[in-house]
């Protein structure tokens, strides 16, 4: 009985295996023709958008007007955007450019002023030197009253100095000296007065520059910040940045000359002064035997004032300084 059960049982198992695989064969041709006709349907819609697509790219390049060539860049377009001209950077400046204007016409003025006021003929003239030389060589004592007469007729910085020490002679030597180092000191201000004006424009063009440039990078950032959404916001803060840095360009153009005028004027004054402290010296010994024997006495006169407006030069004085010898007496003349 167990044994037909069992028999049984592997003959309905064996049935329903072979049914199972039955169905399995039929339903597989049918799935794999599915997956199929999707694939198929798959590309058929990639294939449509892609042709939508390029009718839309198409349509948008036929709205958008053709642009004509670029013309080939001439010389002078690319010199324009690569190098503007002077005149053109001086409106890019603003206002801070005519400060720094007027400052180099001051330096311009006063260089011809300096240039001019510098000659050796206005500070140590050859003739008196060769005067002073003469007087100088001479055995013996000198005579005060001659290189007075020579100052006179020979006005200059120079003539300036050595007539204040001639109006010393016969005072104490260290006194003569301190009187040669104020009145060395009073010319060498009178020719340094101008070249301060110089030195001047030197330390303010720069600043000058200086603040015109945070000036316009303020207003760069300023503008950049508040342009609009998509706006090509490095363009504008490169053209303001070059424009704003133009007021220091033009002050240290003004500033460098300035400066090295300034030092050459500067050199030549201490040259100069130098030249008139040895020649000055050099007559020293020659008015030391004078000491508390004679003096000086400078005589006015009536025309005295007009001989300072306009010195004639070649004429002698009309009132040497007075001599006096062993006491006060008068000596008017020659």
């Amino acid at each position: 009985m167990n044994m037909r059960n069992v028999a049984r049982g592997l003959l309905v198992g064996l049935a329903l295996t072979l049914l199972g695989v039955t169905v399995v064969e039929r339903a597989a041709p049918r799935a794999v023709a599915a997956d199929k006709k999707d694939a198929k349907k798959a590309k058929v819609d990639a294939a449509e958008a892609e042709r939508k697509l390029r009718e839309r790219q198409a349509e948008a390049e036929a709205a958008v007007p053709e642009a004509p060539p670029a013309a080939p860049a001439t010389p002078a377009t690319a010199a324009e955007t690569t190098a503007p001209n002077l005149f053109t950077l001086w409106f890019m400046g603003g206002p801070l450019m005519v400060p720094i204007t007027l400052m180099s016409f001051i330096v311009v003025l006063f260089s011809f002023e300096r240039l001019l006021g510098l000659r050796r003929g206005r500070v140590v003239p050859r003739r008196l030197v060769a005067g002073l030389g003469q007087l100088a060589s001479r055995t013996g004592a000198v005579d005060p009253k001659f290189g007075y007469q020579l100052c006179q007729q020979y006005p200059s910085t120079l003539a300036n100095v050595l007539r204040s020490v001639l109006l010393k002679v016969g005072r104490p030597v260290s006194e003569i000296e301190h009187t040669l180092s104020d009145a060395s000191e009073r010319e060498a201000a009178k020719l340094y007065a101008n070249v301060r004006t110089i030195n001047l424009a030197t330390t303010v063009t720069p600043l000058l520059g200086l603040l015109g440039t945070v000036q316009g990078m303020i207003e760069c950032f300023f503008i950049t910040a508040h342009l609009p959404v998509g706006a090509n916001k490095s363009e504008y803060l490169a053209n303001g940045i070059y424009i704003a840095l133009v007021t220091t360009f033009g002050g240290l153009v003004v500033a460098i000359p300035a400066s090295v005028v300034a030092h050459y004027f500067e050199g030549r004054i201490q040259a100069l002064m130098r030249e008139i402290d040895e020649i000055v010296l050099g007559l020293m010994p020659k008015l030391e035997c004078f000491e508390g024997k004679v003096r000086m006495v400078r005589q006015p006169s009536s025309s005295e004032e007009a001989r300072k407006e306009e010195p004639r030069k070649g004429t002698p004085a009309e009132a040497p300084p007075v001599v006096e010898v062993g006491g006060p007496r008068r000596h008017g003349g020659g």
